[in-house]
């Protein structure tokens, strides 16, 4: 199956499904954080759009354990870079709808929470087509040693996802089944 086609058919689906889903546990992130002895403390997330999984409870919560909670800002050119942000802090709608940090420094996040459309066992993932996550990795990746973990309901799993030479793999994917 094409991308084109995996991300229709997983979109309808999550569409249908999203107020039938439990949401991730936060025990699963902690044990992939103490597997890869992660020391630094800033955690890049999202704000969910389009049906996403909503990591909202699992940002606050380890907001609580004393990480610093990254959002994402789309930039031209399918560029995006994180900003420092609280769950205090007002947020502003960008030109797609989605709220992003009002803060102008720029944070780079030692672990990185990834939405997706879909993703397959080999951790590959596929988002909205436009690139960003993965442009952002490859640079990320460039200057400083980051886990990227997806973020997916367990139905949101196809047997193959078409990749390329752009395509990022992720290091680690938890489901609403993780433990």
């Amino acid at each position: 199956m094409k991308k084109s086609q995996i991300r229709k058919k997983i979109t309808q689906k999550r569409k249908k499904l999203i107020h039938q889903i439990n949401s991730i546990n936060l025990i699963a992130i902690l044990k992939i954080l103490k597997k890869e002895k992660i020391k630094g403390k800033s955690l890049g997330g999202y704000y969910p759009y389009n049906h996403e999984l909503d990591p909202m409870q699992i940002l606050k919560d380890l907001e609580k354990l004393k990480f610093i909670v990254l959002l994402p800002k789309i930039k031209k050119n399918s560029q995006m870079d994180f900003f420092r942000w609280s769950f205090n802090d007002p947020l502003k709608i960008n030109k797609f709808g989605i709220p992003e940090p009002i803060s102008q420094k720029v944070k780079l996040p030692d672990i990185l929470l990834v939405p997706m459309v879909a993703y397959d066992k080999n951790l590959n993932r596929i988002g909205y087509g436009g690139g960003y996550y993965d442009r952002y990795i490859a640079r990320l990746k460039k200057v400083k040693k980051i886990i990227t973990i997806g973020l997916a309901y367990t139905y949101q799993k196809v047997s193959n996802i078409p990749i390329n030479k752009y395509d990022i793999k992720l290091d680690y994917i938890i489901t609403e089944k993780s433990r």
